[in-house]
């Protein structure tokens, strides 16, 4: 099983991707400004429907590497902290311009869910961001490696969802807030960059 400090320490990782303005925060937020906050929680819970599937793609695709080549699993570790950095640069460099504009026509909570469920799975950068996060925090010494990948992939969906009802609720408030602080969101990419980049460059040196 897991032990708690490896726990604790993905927790607040995945907390602080949860709360970086991308994808997943705007979309909910204009749906929850346009639609109500029903259709917010809803393109939330399509979202986490979505990352439940990248997790399980994940769990089995990793799983399967690593019982096959301790090789193929190193490679796959470098090309995915390669892939951290990568983000890090990206997220530091990306302008902190978001639209927060609200749609002129109001959906349904049905139609809001399966959207953001389609959104969510044919997003390649979601799945690769899967496959380069979670491995470094599995420790083959703490048992089954399935398990391991399953549980912690559960917890980045439930902390995600958490988030999404969360930017739903107070979708209002928040939009607005981030409309006058455009400073806010360009430090916080700086911050979550760094984190990228740190992760990429602690998961190249981690021995297997």
């Amino acid at each position: 099983m897991i032990d708690p400090a490896t726990l604790i320490t993905f927790t607040g990782v995945a907390v602080g991707f949860v709360l970086l303005p991308g994808p997943a925060m705007l979309l909910t937020i204009t749906r929850a400004t346009s639609s109500g906050t029903r259709v917010g929680i809803a393109t939330g819970a399509g979202i986490a429907a979505g990352d439940m599937i990248h997790t399980l793609m994940a769990v089995v695709g990793i799983s399967a590497i690593i019982a096959a080549s301790a090789m193929l699993f190193s490679i796959i570790k470098y090309i995915g902290a390669a892939y951290l950095v990568y983000l890090g640069i990206g997220v530091i460099l990306k302008k902190s311009l978001i639209d927060l504009a609200p749609q002129t026509r109001p959906i349904s909570t049905g139609t809001a869910f399966r959207q953001a469920i389609l959104a969510e799975v044919l997003n390649p950068k979601t799945a690769l961001f899967f496959l380069a996060l979670l491995p470094q925090f599995v420790r083959p010494e703490n048992g089954s490696v399935m398990v391991q990948l399953a549980v912690l992939g559960i917890l980045y969906v439930l902390l995600g969802f958490a988030g999404t009802v969360a930017f739903a609720l107070s979708a209002g408030t928040l939009g607005n807030f981030l409309r006058r602080s455009p400073k806010v969101l360009k430090w916080q990419n700086k911050v979550v960059g760094g984190i990228y980049c740190l992760l990429g460059v602690r998961l190249a040196l981690q021995d297997r």
